[in-house]
């Protein structure tokens, strides 16, 4: 039976009385694959204890864990989720896991998430080792996109990924994991097949699925899970269950056998692409590329937050092109998409599409509607680093508020205007950046590498000093030498976390800096402008903490100076990368040798 049971949900009692009758009740339906993880408490044993008492035999059943997820307990007392790819991580979850299951073996495990901060191919060679070590059957991922998996294929013999997949949610095939794994053979474990609790609801009323359901005496849910069963043959549905009837009645959607017609209806209907074999609509017009014919085209402009992108879609719309952009119209990718079909409706032939599109599923949609208008896609990729994209969101920080905002008045910001962020939304956006590929239906692809504007003319020169370079015997003499016997405007900074004002440059904020700043400007021959953030470690929730570029930026804009023509002094390699990103020079404090006089 390729129907499964996600156990995330189980109930977990003291008796196990619940989820044994769950199990049970799996088990004698057919059911064989039951999927846990290490990071549901108590979850594991529950489900192998309640395996044993249904006298399920080891050898007929795939137990599937997932590792490498921690459930810390955030300041709010909520458990929040947080990927540990670490090798030790992994194998130290792993051998948990053995234990909790209590003799029972595991046939899939599975890496719960990616790990931003651990490199992705350590997390897979500590992957393949529970494999060669014969701790576990199989060896798979979950929650992964088509470019980490394809660098997974390369690395590790990966018999199943699991991701999200239901009628409702169509990111895997949009984002080709689908596509891959049909080609390689790997199981795609689907979790929340029916969308999750909160949207079962939602297909019990659908007017296609009660319409099919009703031909096959079956349930609208029934029918979502038979429907995904017939959409690919390497899916297995996981829906999870609380109690035997609704276990049953899962597993009973194996049974149901969907016509050509009602498969393709249920997929149209959700707006899910077309299989190969499927009958597709006819484009309005022959595809045409940029140039053919005056068949116009759709330029699909991406980047990470802050890369440039309004700037060129600018260029495009002064050259006639009609621009679609989702923080004008507010909605989803998916809306803008619904939009773009109805502005090439309406007559537009030559069209802009300027957001972040940075997966492959966001792009396929604009691909699609393109295509079925006859028009070719192309696409932009404007590769921007990320420090340099910091640098432009500061300035539009500073055009917006004339300074730099306090946390809150950033965050508050953030919610209601789409082009102000955080500066950990903009670094969890770089994450989920996957790079355009040729595969993907675009009619042309160019790549655009970053290169900063030339700075107005008439910026003076500056010096940028870290305090702690002051704290470094020897630092005059590193001052007088990026001062070259010029006096120039001078920013002393410093990051105190739980300094004791919230706004960076506030006077109350800097009283401590004086002393220094008196000293330093004994050399500077000139005024010293003092600035500190008082943020706390963690994630950033401002744009002042070194090397994000707030600070010094806030300063060059108030007196005038021209970064580029600036030098920094330092004393960490935070404060290098911080001048590499302004176009600064950087000149490290260093302790003189003992030959230096």
């Amino acid at each position: 039976m390729r129907i499964g049971l996600g156990c995330m949900r189980l109930p977990v009692e003291p008796d196990g009385d619940e989820a044994r009758s769950v199990v049970a009740a799996a088990v004698a339906a057919g059911v064989t694959v039951f999927d846990t993880a290490r990071a549901y408490d108590g979850n594991e044993r529950a489900v192998a204890d309640a395996l044993r008492a249904a006298g399920a035999p080891p050898d007929g059943i795939q137990l599937v864990t997932k590792g490498g997820m921690a459930r810390p307990e955030a300041p709010s007392g909520q458990r929040v989720w947080v990927p540990d790819g670490r090798a030790r991580t992994i194998r130290a979850d792993c051998e948990a896991s053995l234990a909790a299951l209590d003799g029972w073996p595991i046939g899939l495990w599975l890496l719960h998430a990616p790990d931003p901060r651990t490199p992705w191919a350590t997390s897979l060679r500590a992957v393949g080792r529970l494999l060669d070590d014969g701790l576990v059957g199989a060896v798979g991922l979950s929650n992964v996109s088509r470019a980490q998996l394809d660098q997974a294929l390369d690395t590790v013999a990966v018999a199943a990924v699991q991701v999200a997949v239901s009628v409702l949610d169509d990111g895997a095939v949009r984002g080709g994991v689908l596509a891959r794994c049909e080609e390689r053979g790997v199981a795609v474990l689907a979790h929340s097949p029916l969308g999750g609790p909160p949207r079962v609801a939602r297909l019990r009323r659908d007017p296609v699925l009660a319409e099919v359901a009703a031909a096959h005496g079956a349930t609208p849910a029934q029918v979502a899970l038979a429907w995904l069963l017939a959409r690919s043959p390497v899916l297995v549905p996981l829906p999870g269950a609380r109690r035997p009837d609704a276990t049953r009645d899962a597993a009973a959607a194996a049974g149901i056998r969907l016509e050509a017609a009602e498969v393709a209806a249920i997929g149209r209907h959700f707006g899910w692409p077309p299989v190969d074999d499927e009958p597709r609509p006819a484009a309005r017009r022959p595809v045409a590329g940029p140039g053919e014919g005056g068949g116009g085209e759709v330029v699909l402009l991406m980047g990470i937050p802050g890369a440039g992108k309004s700037r060129a879609s600018a260029d495009l719309a002064a050259a006639g092109h009609h621009r679609l952009n989702r923080d004008e119209r507010g909605g989803t990718l998916r809306q803008l998409a619904a939009d773009l079909d109805t502005a090439l409706a309406g007559g537009h032939r030559r069209v802009v599409v300027d957001n972040t599109y940075l997966t492959r599923a966001a792009r396929s949609r604009v691909v699609e509607v393109a295509r079925s208008h006859g028009l070719g896609v192309r696409c932009r990729w404007l590769d921007t680093p990320l420090a340099q994209a910091q640098v432009n969101l500061v300035h539009r920080l500073l055009d917006r508020f004339g300074a730099l905002p306090s946390s809150d008045e950033l965050a508050t910001a953030a919610r209601r205007e789409p082009g102000l962020l955080t500066p950990t939304a903009q670094m969890r956006a770089a994450r989920q950046l996957e790079e355009p590929t040729a595969d993907e239906g675009f009619t042309t692809m160019e790549r655009i590498p970053f290169e900063r504007a030339a700075s107005p003319a008439g910026g003076l020169p500056g010096l940028l000093v870290a305090a702690g370079a002051l704290a470094i015997p020897g630092w005059p003499a590193t001052i007088a030498a990026a001062l070259d016997g010029r006096p120039v405007p001078t920013l002393l900074f410093d990051w105190r976390p739980d300094g004791p004002a919230d706004r960076p440059g506030d006077d109350a904020s800097v009283d401590d800096l004086a002393a220094l700043a008196g000293e330093l400007g004994g050399l500077t021959g000139g005024p010293v402008d003092v600035a500190l953030c008082p943020h706390p470690g963690g994630p950033p929730t401002c744009w002042c903490r070194p090397p994000l570029p707030g600070l010094p930026m806030a300063f060059a804009r108030a007196r005038n100076v021209d970064l580029t023509r600036s030098v920094l002094v330092g004393a960490s390699p935070a404060h290098r990368t911080l001048a590499a990103a302004l176009g600064a020079v950087h000149h490290p404090a260093h302790q003189p040798a003992a030959t230096d006089t």
